[in-house]
């Protein structure tokens, strides 16, 4: 049986602020281990004022001291802007805490152009996307060797076990680092969109052949993240479709809206032509529907994918609709 887990991106819903925001992800991921699901990961943005997911360590932390069993994840550290000493030394605190329980996803978007200017403030350059992964994977595991530019020193605390190690990614060539390294793959169908689906497909199968067994994983492991928007019903779940449809025009950066917006908000808008082919085109990431048709849609993909894992996002307004959509999912799978 296919396992699932939750991308959330502690948003902050119409009417509550940030901090409510924040205790509401710590709710979704204790209800998420109740009903069984296998992950909860947190998503990395900064300057979205809906968003308050800002530093998914910190998040992690918190909601991996709030839970007993579930895998707690990041989805994913954006790389290219820090340090991969620092981020080993960060992911091995959380694993020294709560061991086996920790996942380290790991994406490669550098955000807007302020954001990646005022994230890399003063750098003289950045490291080589696979060379940042490769450094961390050897931080990580302790087999940074001689000819390794900081080989004498170690990134601590030292322990026992390492956190699972993701790469999420749209590309082959990613898929082929992520079998190198011996680590996950996540394809991003929620930013790839259904229409890169051969794609996605040829990507896993380069993963699957060419994986190596590794300290952070023995055997391949492959996971698909798209949007999912489930209700009771058909016209409940294109109702809360239609926010998601709104915020994914990401105007302005998405700092248009201060708040995610709820379906009233929504339906006020006046879509312009070419927003409405966006909206459109924006529809190949979502999978939309009552639990019926979701749970059909969803094995359609994992049978394509021969995926193992599925990572929900559940970018839907207010969180008892988003508790309701996980726990529908569970019912079914």
């Amino acid at each position: 049986m296919v396992k699932l887990g939750i991308l959330d991106y502690a948003q902050i819903d119409e009417g509550i602020n940030a901090q409510k925001a924040l205790e509401n992800s710590i709710e979704l991921a204790q209800l998420a281990e109740s009903l069984g699901y296998m992950r909860f990961w947190l998503a990395e943005h900064h300057n979205v004022p809906a968003f308050a997911s800002s530093s998914p360590e910190l998040i992690m932390m918190r909601i991996a001291d709030a839970t007993q069993r579930i895998r707690i994840g990041s989805g994913g550290v954006m790389i290219p802007h820090y340090s991969p000493y620092k981020v080993a030394e960060n992911f091995r605190i959380l694993e020294a805490f709560h061991p086996g329980r920790i996942d380290l996803g790991i994406g490669n978007t550098v955000g807007t152009r302020m954001v990646n200017q005022a994230l890399n403030e003063n750098k003289k350059g950045k490291l080589h996307y696979e060379q940042s992964i490769l450094d961390l994977s050897r931080y990580l595991s302790d087999q940074l060797d001689e000819n390794h530019r900081f080989f004498e020193i170690t990134a601590n605390p030292v322990i026992s076990t390492v956190p699972e190690m993701w790469v999420l990614s749209t590309s082959v060539r990613k898929a082929k680092m992520a079998a190198k390294l011996g680590i996950g793959y996540l394809f991003g169908l929620s930013i790839a969109g259904m229409d890169k689906v051969r794609m996605g497909i040829q990507a896993v199968e380069t993963y699957r052949n060419e994986f190596k067994p590794s300290s952070f994983m023995p055997e391949p492991k492959v996971s698909i993240a798209p949007f999912v928007v489930v209700a009771e019903t058909n016209e409940e779940a294109e109702a809360y479709a239609e926010a998601l449809d709104f915020w994914l025009l990401g105007k302005e950066d998405f700092g248009y809206l201060k708040e995610f917006p709820s379906v009233k908000t929504a339906r006020q808008y006046t879509y312009t032509e070419e927003e409405k082919g966006m909206v459109q085109a924006n529809r190949n990431r979502m999978v939309v529907g009552d639990v019926e048709r979701v749970k059909e849609k969803l094995n359609a993909l994992i049978t394509q994918f021969k995926a193992d894992e599925v990572l929900l996002v559940p970018l839907m307004p207010g969180l008892e609709a988003r508790k309701k959509a996980i726990e529908l999912l569970a019912e079914v799978f």
